[in-house]
């Protein structure tokens, strides 16, 4: 339904017809292509989709493709982006209503065309809408315009429906040295053997030279002495399959091996997988969520099917971050400029207030903006909690700082539970702003304990000087007194013609002519003798006379 703003065609560097219009001469820029494609073999797959990564690509020269819809022609890139078993390896670009292709359309210059009405003209529009400048299918929303395209390329003999599932095979085979190597001899006579239990994990050899071969090869088959073996089946000669498992087999099942890692009877005891699986929880990017824990599924539930695993899902619960954006909204890069290094960015405020920053900025999972303000406001904030240590006092609470400490634990526990990392650092900046002098100790040390899983070196180094020998990471969590949530008391400023004179605790169900008669008293020394000639009641919060002047 967006063809008509389709500005630029994506392939694969493995795809196929590259390789052919290399061969025949028709790609002008030859060389400059097969140095990409060497570069884009070198990375892996996560490399190439990881969203935060700039794209990269080389514009096929003498290579064009025709907008069957428009009849415009619009150039071919080779783009390490496009994967090779992904939509056949070649995509039709929209950078205007998809961010990969908004990313690349950016960095080479190329036609932004908006096809669907809606959003910021200057931003990716990823949203449904009407849509313009599509010709014949202006003012349709998506599912109709689908559905008018697919009957004009029916009807004019270029195109047809198709259903295509995004899950697609993954090729299980790579050509390069890192990687497990897949445990098969070919021998002429008994065709493909497995390598006997016995002699696993079968381990590559050690090779000086392990770079991608010029033929296409894997560098394994340049250890001879390793490749020609014998056949474990009927003793003939054979060789060893030279290709490797990609980096995904490992990564399917390695929450296992770390349960037991020194186990060499088994990958995992059952004990230990009694105690530990499932995972609690698995937090990853998208490009996560799309791959690895969909083949880590699939292989958790093929242990499960074969009885070597107790549990048929491998996590109970799968959740994806956001993205820390530069200042103007927009992704992280160099070609941007709106970036930092974080190491600099540490060395310079320290890892506590970047760390704090970042999960201050917003709901976690969501994208947020980098904040030069919000950094300022997070060192106020760590620098007042330090300082807060030489202003403690050991009078024990009162009722309403009992209050404060269980509500703080309440709302901490459960912000930090449900991962709400933005109103859990707010709720300890409300707290601190409750103590206005000194606060009790005890009040103190439990704001610590809150503060520390974001704050470790600030709050270790302040407990150590509260003279705890150990470390405070090894601290129970607190707990709260329900009962002591109930708020009993309130503070009352009392002023004289809007000047304060001082405050005052007393019930919260206290009547007004008792809150009156009490900020009165406080208030005796700035009244003096002065005619009161109005009482001004602000409820729950202050008392205001006002006297003759």
């Amino acid at each position: 339904d967006t063809i008509f703003g389709a500005t630029f065609c994506a392939i694969a560097p493995e795809h196929k017809l590259v390789a052919k219009w290399l061969v025949d001469g028709r790609i002008k820029n030859a060389d400059a292509v097969r140095a990409y494609i060497k570069q884009s073999a070198e990375k892996s797959e996560f490399d190439r989709t990881d969203a935060t990564k700039e794209k990269t690509g080389v514009r096929l020269d003498g290579i064009m493709a025709r907008n069957p819809f428009t009849g415009d022609e619009i150039p071919v890139f080779v783009a390490d982006y496009v994967l090779v078993n992904y939509a056949h390896g070649t995509i039709m670009a929209v950078p205007a209503h998809d961010e990969r292709d908004w990313d690349f359309a950016k960095k080479f210059g190329l036609k932004i065309i908006p096809v669907i009405d809606g959003g910021e003209s200057d931003k990716v529009w990823t949203g449904d809408g009407a849509h313009i400048n599509s010709g014949f299918l202006d003012g349709l929303n998506k599912s109709d315009a689908i559905a008018a395209a697919i009957k004009y390329g029916e009807e004019h003999g270029f195109a047809r429906p198709k259903t295509r599932f995004k899950m697609t095979d993954w090729g299980f085979s790579r050509q390069m040295y890192w990687g497990e190597p897949i445990p098969l001899v070919y021998c002429e006579k008994c065709g493909w053997v497995p390598v006997p239990e016995s002699e696993l994990p079968l381990m590559q050899p050690y090779m000086e030279n392990y770079r991608p071969t010029e033929d296409g090869e894997s560098p394994l088959a340049r250890a001879t002495d390793w490749v020609n073996t014998t056949c474990p089946k009927c003793g003939a000669p054979a060789r060893r399959e030279t290709d490797t498992m990609p980096q995904w087999a490992g990564s399917s099942w390695y929450y296992m091996r770390y349960l037991d890692p020194r186990n060499d009877k088994e990958f995992c005891s059952r004990e230990q997988m009694e105690r530990w699986m499932p995972v609690n929880h698995y937090n990853g990017g998208n490009e996560h969520n799309t791959r690895h824990l969909i083949y880590s599924r699939f292989w958790h539930k093929a242990l499960y099917d074969l009885g070597f695993v107790n549990t048929v899902e491998p996590y109970k619960k799968r959740t994806t971050n956001g993205l820390l954006m530069g200042s103007d909204g927009k992704k992280m890069s160099k070609s941007a400029g709106n970036g930092f290094q974080v190491d600099e960015m540490v060395a310079r405020v320290g890892a506590d207030a970047a760390r704090t920053t970042v999960l201050s900025l917003g709901p976690w999972d969501t994208n947020v903006n980098w904040s030069d303000g919000a950094l300022a406001g997070v060192q106020r904030f760590l620098k007042r909690v330090e300082n807060m240590a030489d202003k403690l006092t050991d009078e024990p609470m009162d009722a309403e700082s009992e209050r404060l400490v269980n509500q703080l634990i309440a709302d901490m526990t459960e912000r930090l539970e449900n991962m709400r990392f933005n109103t859990a650092i707010s709720a300890m900046m409300e707290f601190i702003n409750q103590f206005d002098g000194g606060m009790p100790r005890a009040a103190y040390e439990v704001l610590i304990q809150m503060l520390n899983p974001f704050a470790p070196h600030l709050t270790e180094e302040i407990w150590e000087r509260l003279g705890h020998a150990d470390m405070l990471v090894f601290q129970p969590w607190p707990t709260y007194d329900a009962a002591k949530l109930v708020k009993t008391t309130m503070t009352i400023v009392a002023s004289v013609n809007g000047k304060r004179a001082g405050d005052f605790q007393i019930g919260v169900d206290a009547p007004e002519s008792e809150i009156v008669a009490a900020a009165r008293d406080v208030a005796a020394r700035r009244l003096g003798d002065a005619e009161i000639i109005k009482t001004i009641v602000v409820p729950n919060k202050m008392v205001n006379f006002v006297v003759k002047k």
